[in-house]
């Protein structure tokens, strides 16, 4: 089938991506969007730091224990490797 300029093709190519590429990616946006909860939590925190600061902190130090485990069980599984 001929291409933008009439000529036809000589050979198809088709590109193949490792997995790795899309794992890296998906792992990067998964750990990208966990840290940019931290910033409206930081401002809720320092607001109502007399009402309910401990409650506040102690779901902080929740959600960074499931974030911490998640990249230590993705290290642990080589998800972070290229080879």
């Amino acid at each position: 089938m001929p291409y933008e300029c009439g000529v036809v093709g000589e050979t198809s190519h088709t590109t193949k991506i490792p997995i790795k590429f899309y794992l890296t990616a998906i792992l990067f946006i998964l750990f990208d969007i966990e840290v940019i909860f931290m910033y409206p939590w930081a401002l809720i925190y320092t607001q109502s730091m007399k009402d309910s600061g401990l409650f506040l902190f102690g779901e902080m130090m929740t959600f960074m224990f499931v974030l911490i485990f998640g990249l230590f069980y993705v290290w642990k599984n080589r998800g972070l490797q290229w080879e």
